[in-house]
């Protein structure tokens, strides 16, 4: 039986429509920060296998509520990985400081600069000492048609403004949930022993957020201009990494993937959002 927490999210939703049997629980449901729940939850359940999309993603408010961040990106993955269960969990990015000018790859060194990074990567930790058949996936820049995102956010100040600032010096790769959960699905049957470890996943390309926002725009039939700015004149709590561009060669050489272009899930996504009437 297939366990997905954070079932709300982004991805938990897309996992859900690829696998409509399991069981889904968000944080009302299931407090995966409890050992003693998570544990009495996996066994009533005959639970096997767990997706874990369940993270505390608030990026800057991470840096003030450290520990509510600590908890859910650190001790519920650790929980989770303590069942024994085969589980996939899903990282960051953010683990990385992005002073690298090449792809980083999953044997990289890490250095987050942030909250939300460090308690990424000490999950990651907690994992991979706790569990020999966990599937640990660092993605980066997530959209979908459900929730708050970046993609969903452009489209609605795309009709409210006639111009918009976006970053152009921070480098990266969009990825499309829905792309996302079906590499998921594919890795589910063939985590092993022999391919526990940490891999790298997000679409195809490369981009600044100025460049995914021009995007966006376009799709979107928007009118509204898109003008670059630095980083230094747009200031956050946490700091971001200049450049998060992933390798994925070990996800797809290890479990057979193909992966599609960013632009080409966004196409897909608004779509999608425009046959929902949503933009």
């Amino acid at each position: 039986m297939f366990l997905i927490t954070g079932c709300n999210g982004q991805l938990g939703k897309e996992i859900q429509k690829r696998l409509p049997d399991a069981i889904a629980t968000d944080a009302g449901t299931l407090d995966i920060t409890d050992f003693n729940a998570v544990q009495q939850f996996v066994s009533s359940n005959k639970i096997d296998t767990i997706i874990n999309c369940a993270a505390y993603t608030a990026v800057d408010k991470a840096e003030s509520d450290t520990e509510l961040a600590r908890q859910v990106n650190t001790v519920g993955p650790e929980n989770l990985a303590k069942t024994g269960c085969k589980l996939v969990h899903i990282s960051t990015d953010y683990v990385f400081d992005g002073t690298a000018h090449t792809p980083y790859k999953p044997t990289d060194a890490t250095n987050p600069v942030s909250i939300y990074g460090k308690t990424k990567l000490a999950g990651e930790q907690a994992v991979l000492k706790h569990n020999n058949q966990a599937v640990i996936i660092r993605t980066a820049w997530l959209y979908s048609e459900n929730g708050n995102n970046f993609v969903k956010t452009m489209l609605r100040l795309g009709k409210e403004k006639e111009s918009l600032n976006v970053v152009y010096d921070q480098i990266g790769t969009p990825t499309y949930a829905a792309d996302l959960a079906d590499a998921i699905v594919k890795v589910l049957p063939k985590i092993s022993q022999e391919t526990c470890g940490v891999y790298h996943y997000t679409n195809e390309g490369v981009c600044s957020w100025y460049d995914f926002a021009t995007a966006i725009m376009k799709l979107g039939e928007r009118n509204c201009k898109v003008k670059p700015i630095l980083s230094s004149e747009y200031p956050t709590a946490a700091t971001r990494p200049f450049y998060s561009v992933l390798d994925k060669s070990k996800i797809k050489n290890t479990f057979n993937i193909d992966i599609p272009h960013w632009y080409d899930g966004l196409v897909r996504c608004i779509k999608k959002l425009e046959e929902e009437g949503t933009i």
